[in-house]
């Protein structure tokens, strides 16, 4: 069995590729199929969050917060947070690919199919369960369609980025993103519940121990 140097051990965040290197590789098939899959999930996990109502994540947080203070919509709030840290891919030199487009339409759409099948909890314990599972299915399809290393969504690629450029693990660098970031919408106003707080601090290292098994190899990677 061939060892896993060092560096991929620590941080586990697949090599850049432009989107014509991404097209260009093999296992095609799969991975757009792993893509699809990742975020749909992915979508379908934010539905069960938001439905626990014990508290969302904290970009959402930052987006409230954003809104109370300038009188934006909430939409216009996430939009403006997903412009901005776009904006800071540019030092960190990460790239986009077909994953950061369909990001954008799959997520969105997928959450609100799914809010037309799933009922809402009718009891504590019942909000707990979407909670869990939730946060569950977030991490898992978060690092599958970042697997299938067609590029990342605004807010993943910050932390692909961080990670590349500092060297740091990815549960380090995922946890430290998440907890300014809620810490910047909860002094802007923003809502935090139990659930906040437990997405904040388990999602880094969720993300990095499943993407150990998601990540798709390539010939390229040596």
């Amino acid at each position: 069995m061939t060892a896993v140097p060092q560096a991929e051990r620590r941080q586990f965040v697949a090599r850049r590729m432009t989107a014509g290197e991404q097209l260009r590789a093999e296992k095609k098939a799969w991975r757009l199929v792993q893509l699809l899959v990742g975020l749909v999930g992915y979508g379908t996990a934010l539905t069960f969050l938001v439905g626990s109502s014990l508290g969302a994540s904290s970009w959402s947080v930052l987006a409230e917060g954003l809104s109370l203070r300038t009188g934006m919509t909430f939409g216009w709030a996430t939009n403006l947070t997903a412009v901005v840290v776009l904006l800071c891919w540019i030092p960190l030199r990460e790239l986009p690919g077909l994953g950061t487009f369909l990001n954008v339409v799959l997520v969105g759409t997928s959450a609100d199919l799914t809010a037309l099948l799933v009922p809402p909890p009718s009891s504590l314990v019942q909000q707990l369960s979407y909670l869990l599972l939730g946060l569950l299915m977030l991490a898992f399809f978060d690092a599958v369609y970042l697997g299938a290393r067609f590029g990342s969504g605004p807010r993943d690629g910050l932390m692909t980025g961080a990670v590349r450029l500092s060297g740091k693990p990815i549960w380090l660098v995922r946890t430290a993103i998440e907890l300014v970031v809620l810490a910047a919408g909860w002094l802007l106003g923003g809502t935090v519940g139990l659930g906040t707080l437990l997405i904040a601090v388990s999602m880094g290292p969720l993300v990095q121990q499943f993407l150990r098994r998601t990540t798709v190899r390539l010939a390229a990677d040596g």
